[in-house]
């Protein structure tokens, strides 16, 4: 039977490695996530047969009208603890945005918002807020980010900070399972690693590392004796090689720089950190996620997702079940909207394309 594409939900995430796709019975909880899809960011005859087998009658428009999570290649997320005696000074903000951070305030799109429940910051209760954090994307990069996904057939209606949403959606999970236990978030791209250390009373430490997959690549090549970087990347990001022998070579520099911040929020906090949770990669890089794990001497994060979801009004179908896994969470996160202050983790960047 045919249905009105008005009538159902459609969900997208989209970062250095992967494209997901969810549809749903109804554009807002409560709701059932009927079907999912997975496919590389390059691959676009393989995007237009997952949008096509998501929506077999074609909208009016041709498009995938969608909400949208997104990573630009410039955005930042970091924790910052604010001078209260500077807040009612002029250009503070700027002052951490550019001397912190190393931003350009104009070219970008920012918010300054509580670490512990993701609201937004208000000046004028600095005294007790003064752990923030600082979130933005470059202006022309949101401008490209929804250029891109209008050519892939995707209209984003609703164009949301992917980390912020996956991290808020983290956050909410932790309380609703009373969960004490630090968890280390990665986000791990091509060419950098940003790290989040989170518990259920917020964003507890940020740092980015200048490390991704692509810094795997060589050692990939020089292990295997292969002939260029090329045929070592094809191999790599194929599902045709166990990589999980070699796993621990392979992430010896980012591991190097993951111990150093563990120990340092472990020195600082007198916490230790028990759990992992890598958000960004493709489901055949599943043993990148165990390999770290062991490593740090920490367990990947087991989500139990399923309850948290029917909290918010969303069930999970049979077809769609491989939403469940913990590499699908931030598409997840998309979906589950907050109405109490626990938190607010949805900041729209931008409404209208």
């Amino acid at each position: 039977m045919l249905f009105s594409a008005k009538s159902k939900g459609y969900f997208v995430e989209q970062n250095d490695n992967v494209i997901r796709l969810a549809r749903t019975s109804a554009p807002a909880a409560p709701f059932v996530v009927e079907e999912v899809r997975e496919c590389i960011p390059d691959n676009a005859a393989a995007l237009t047969a997952a949008i096509t087998q998501l929506l077999p009658r074609k909208s009016s428009s041709g498009y995938l009208h969608a909400s949208c999570g997104v990573y630009p290649p410039r955005r930042f997320l970091r924790r910052v603890t604010l001078d209260p005696k500077r807040l009612k000074g002029p250009g503070y903000f700027e002052e951490i945005l550019t001397q912190q951070l190393r931003v350009e305030p104009a070219k970008f799109v920012t918010m300054v918002l509580n670490a512990q429940d993701g609201t937004d910051f208000d000046a004028s209760k600095g005294a007790t807020q003064k752990e923030v954090l600082f979130g933005g994307l470059p202006s022309e990069e949101i401008i490209a980010t929804q250029d891109a996904l209008l050519a892939k057939g995707v209209y984003p209606e609703r164009l949301e900070y992917g980390s912020i949403s996956t991290l808020g959606g983290l956050v909410n999970y932790l309380s609703f399972i009373k969960s004490k236990t630090p968890t280390l978030v990665l986000e791990i791209g091509l060419d950098a690693t940003n790290t989040f250390i989170v518990g259920s009373a917020g964003v507890e430490a940020t740092r980015p590392i200048p490390q991704g997959l692509e810094s795997m690549i060589p050692v990939v090549q020089k292990e295997l004796g292969l002939k260029d970087e090329e045929s070592a990347r094809k191999l790599f990001y194929s599902n045709t090689f166990d990589f999980t022998g070699m796993g621990p070579l392979l992430i010896r520099k980012l591991l190097k720089e993951l111990q150093s911040s563990i120990g340092f929020y472990e020195v600082q906090t007198g916490q230790s950190v028990g759990l992992l949770l890598s958000t960004m990669l493709p489901t055949k890089l599943d043993w990148l996620d165990s390999t770290i794990a062991k490593e740090l001497g920490i367990s990947p994060l087991k989500l139990d997702s399923e309850p948290w979801l029917g909290s918010y009004g969303i069930t999970v179908a049979e077809a769609a079940k491989p939403v469940l896994n913990a590499h699908w969470f931030g598409l997840l996160a998309l979906m589950a909207r907050y109405e109490t202050a626990t938190p607010v983790a949805h900041v729209v960047v931008a409404e209208k394309v």
